[in-house]
């Protein structure tokens, strides 16, 4: 198997966690492309002896750690939600340690076991245990945020309900269609927003989120059965992702991470999900 064949199943994932590390698409997906460049130019950094993400990951995370995160100072291309995540980044990243965040992504988010994050961040199990912990307790002390949630499915909004509530956040709006969303953020503007992409009324969810952006900025997290077809590369794209069929341990790490890079700056804050 060619180089390319090994790697290319796994980008889209790669880039989902570059960006969740780094808080934005520009910087995550240069992180991304640095560690893909590390390996074209030495293909011993694939570790034959882990599976090709684990490796894949692992190149990632020490680029990540030698070198500092480079946000640029233009991000007005970006604009919206990742035009603030940029403006944010910087000096977040330099007052919180990351690698508990980056273990607890890794294994909620990304789905591996504490033996393969232990591989990925050079520690043991032990460790990574203590960071997982330390990185709910981070967790636990975030801002609670008022929540618009965009679902079609009536027993899938009503478990994202419960599930943010019971996380400490408010529920302001449920809505099933883009109309439905752009009627909710008149009466009350969300801090955190929670969208599925197909609506009941074969509206976009996807274009709910792009009109609500467009009259204020608000973080945004889609959850989604279809990542790829978020991760293009031909446009902006959103910094978070959460993969159907999620867990509550998922939601609340990528809520957690939205909080961190800085969009509590504008209370109250509003979280995506797209699925």
């Amino acid at each position: 198997m060619s180089l390319s064949q090994l790697v290319a199943p796994h980008l889209p994932y790669l880039r989902r966690l570059a960006r969740a590390l780094t808080g934005s698409q520009q910087s995550g997906d240069a992180y991304a492309v640095a560690a893909l460049e590390a390996i074209v130019a030495n293909p011993d950094l694939l570790k034959p002896n882990m599976p090709p993400r684990v490796a894949l990951y692992k190149v990632l995370f020490d680029i990540w750690r030698r070198v500092p995160t480079n946000v640029a100072e233009n991000t007005s291309h970006e604009g919206g939600l990742l035009g603030m995540a940029e403006r944010n980044v910087q000096r977040n990243l330099s007052s919180l340690d990351m690698q508990p965040r980056a273990a607890f992504l890794l294994e909620v988010i990304e789905g591996l076991t504490r033996d393969e994050i232990g591989q990925i961040l050079d520690l043991s199990q032990s460790d990574v245990a203590a960071l997982i912990v330390r990185a709910g307790h981070e967790i636990s002390d975030q801002i609670a945020s008022d929540v618009l949630i965009i679902e079609d499915e009536p027993i899938i909004a009503m478990d994202i309900e419960a599930l943010v509530e019971g996380l400490g956040h408010r529920v302001v709006g449920l809505a099933r269609t883009h109309a439905e969303a752009l009627e909710s953020v008149k009466n009350h503007r969300p801090g955190l927003v929670l969208a599925d992409i197909q609506l009941a009324d074969g509206s976009s969810g996807l274009d709910a989120v792009n009109d609500i952006l467009a009259q204020f900025e608000v973080p945004v997290i889609f959850i989604t059965a279809y990542p790829e077809r978020l991760l293009t590369g031909e446009r902006p794209e959103p910094t978070f992702l959460i993969t159907k069929p999620f867990s509550v341990d998922a939601v609340r790490a990528v809520i957690s991470q939205a909080l961190f890079f800085g969009f509590q700056a504008q209370r109250p804050t509003s979280l995506v999900a797209a699925g």
